[in-house]
């Protein structure tokens, strides 16, 4: 298992071939300690888990790495299905000025359409994703001052995980000198 950066990590989710749209999550406080978890798993892609903190409001720290290789029967309840109350997206910025007109353009019609048109909000967020053109998105189960059950079960099932990204997490904690506030 290799401990990488969480930016790291969300690069890899946001640079990948999978289907952007089949992307779940589940994150929650983190258990004992500053900071959250989150799980973002893709049938073909796998589930990833990330610990992260903030340092200060603009700095977010954080480690992870893949804990599966795909979403079997077993972890597949314990992610989100399309039911879920929350959305999360995964965003890359734009390239340069040409791409970030071309993608205002998109939005700006999508949201002229479904302002015309009577729309869910589930079909509205998906048509904004594919405007934007978000690499991954989908249902999140999130509790931002608790934590989901599923959340425990995930911590459970990859408890050598859990252990190995607290203590990398931690061990940031420690080096930024932040303890329980901000610096």
């Amino acid at each position: 298992m290799r401990v990488r950066d969480w930016d790291n990590i969300l690069a890899d989710v946001a640079g990948g071939s999978a289907d952007p749209d089949g992307w779940r999550a589940v994150a929650g406080s983190r258990h004992g300690g500053l900071g959250e978890d989150l799980y973002v798993g893709h049938p073909s892609v796998g589930v990833y888990h990330l610990k992260t903190y903030a340092k200060n409001p603009r700095d977010l720290r954080g480690v992870g790495t893949r804990v599966a290789r795909r979403v079997d029967d077993e972890l597949d309840p314990l992610l989100p299905d399309d039911e879920a109350a929350g959305r999360f997206a995964v965003q890359s910025p734009p390239e340069d000025a040409a791409q970030a007109k071309d993608v205002a353009t998109r939005l700006r019609e999508t949201l002229k359409v479904h302002a015309e048109t009577p729309t869910s909000p589930d079909h509205l967020f998906e048509d904004v994703m594919e405007a934007v053109d978000s690499p991954a998105f989908g249902p999140m189960d999130y509790e931002f001052d608790g934590r989901p059950d599923e959340l425990d079960e995930l911590s459970d099932t990859f408890d050598e995980a859990e252990a190995l990204l607290s203590a990398e997490l931690e061990d940031l904690i420690d080096a930024d000198d932040v303890d329980r506030g901000f610096h």
